[in-house]
């Protein structure tokens, strides 16, 4: 993990970019930045194809730059954003250049294997890159670390997990860390066995009990694979043995993480469960800023319970695992097989049992190998999106 304590002059607005503004990353960060005007001044936003949203945002922070990476808004985008001399652009080229401006700081949250090469463009002009995707690591992890160490940028975690480790991580001392251990609220379908999830619907699936998420992550707590993916994306950022994280389920998320120390310490970070603090812990760094997130009331919570992952219900903690035991391109795999099978429940082609299934087949199917370049981590992805479409197929997807 690379760690600088380089702050912005004083007196200077930090300059910040945000990649995928209207997702709900993104969308929290635009509040946290119209809270705090007179500390930042926006470079560019991002977004898929949200238009109506992305120009709402722009009249509001007045970015130098918007671009959308569907080409197919782009007329509609320009025609919103007429006379204000904001420069408009579209496509996925135009994403990556957005993440090579002179920005201090970038959010990178445009989920899935889609914000891989934004996100390394920012990383190889050495940028301060707060970090919201994690499938980009689990993705390419050796790769991008790499890249962030020749660079000397510098990666702040926003996945609340990370965050919480990041602040009680002993960098200096970091031999002296015994474990991390990831905390989960265990999803919508904690207690409820497998019959029951056979028939979830995406409704009931997103329906977290205690986060506010967007639609993919939502789905992956309930099937518990954002847990196997961040204790993929924590062996990468902290350099930690894969048998030295630890998964624990805590139903309350107000223990976001802990770590470990050889002598029995154990340090955790609290608070209630609010996107708003990791990424505003990200985007104060070094130093904090005000949220307007709940404070946390021990006396209210009372009552804090933790149990074990519960292997049997929820297996994809088991696959995230064997893939990075396995290295290579499994995690690749693993990370791309799992956004295509998701994506085919949340069209209803597949039940929600069928996602494991899915990423199990595929991990079988394909042999792994290494991955040296960011080109063979492209041909891994998208030899694995081909498989899994087969397998959503076999299953009765269309």
């Amino acid at each position: 993990m690379v760690v600088t304590r380089e702050t912005p002059a004083a007196g200077n607005r930090r300059r910040v970019t945000i990649l995928g503004s209207t997702g709900s990353v993104g969308t929290q960060t635009v509040d946290l930045i119209a809270r705090n005007p007179e500390l930042y001044e926006v470079e560019a936003l991002t977004a898929n194809r949200n238009v109506a949203l992305l120009a709402e945002q722009a009249l509001q922070l007045r970015p130098r730059l918007v671009v959308l990476a569907d080409p197919g808004g782009y007329g509609e985008l320009r025609q919103r954003l007429a006379g204000t001399g904001i420069e408009v652009a579209a496509g996925m080229d135009a994403v990556v250049d957005a993440a090579r401006r002179p920005a201090d700081w970038v959010m990178a949250a445009i989920v899935g294997a889609a914000g891989l090469e934004p996100t390394l463009a920012a990383i190889q002009r050495g940028a301060r890159v707060a970090f919201a995707n994690k499938e980009v690591l689990v993705c390419a992890g050796a790769l991008m670390m790499e890249e962030v160490r020749r660079h000397g940028a510098t990666l702040l975690p926003v996945d609340s997990e990370h965050s919480a480790i990041y602040q009680v991580f002993d960098f200096e001392r970091a031999a002296s860390v015994a474990r991390l251990i990831l905390t989960a609220s265990g999803g919508p379908f904690r207690t409820r066995d497998r019959a029951f999830m056979a028939t979830a619907t995406p409704e009931q699936a997103v329906a977290h009990p205690t986060w506010d998420m967007g639609t993919k992550i939502s789905i992956d707590s309930a099937t518990m694979m954002n847990k196997g993916l961040e204790v993929i994306e924590a062996h990468f950022l902290f350099g930690i043995p894969e048998e030295r994280i630890d998964v624990l389920v805590h139903p309350q998320s107000v223990i976001h993480s802990l770590v470990e120390y050889v002598d029995g310490s154990v340090l955790a970070q609290l608070g209630t469960p609010d996107m708003r603090t990791p990424i505003a812990y990200a985007l104060g760094w070094p130093e904090r800023i005000a949220t307007p997130a709940e404070r946390l009331d021990l006396v209210k919570a009372a009552t804090l319970t933790f149990e074990a992952p519960d292997p049997q219900r929820f297996p994809a903690l088991r696959l995230a695992r064997a893939a990075l035991q396995s290295g290579g391109g499994a995690p690749t795999i693993l990370s791309a097989a799992n956004e295509v099978a998701v994506q085919a429940f949340l069209d209803r082609r597949i039940g929600f049992l069928d996602i494991e299934r899915v990423v199990e087949g595929t991990l079988t199917a394909l042999p792994n190998r290494p991955l040296s370049e960011l080109s063979a981590v492209r041909d891994v992805d998208a030899e694995a999106r081909r498989e899994a479409a087969r397998f959503v197929h076999g299953l009765g997807g269309r």
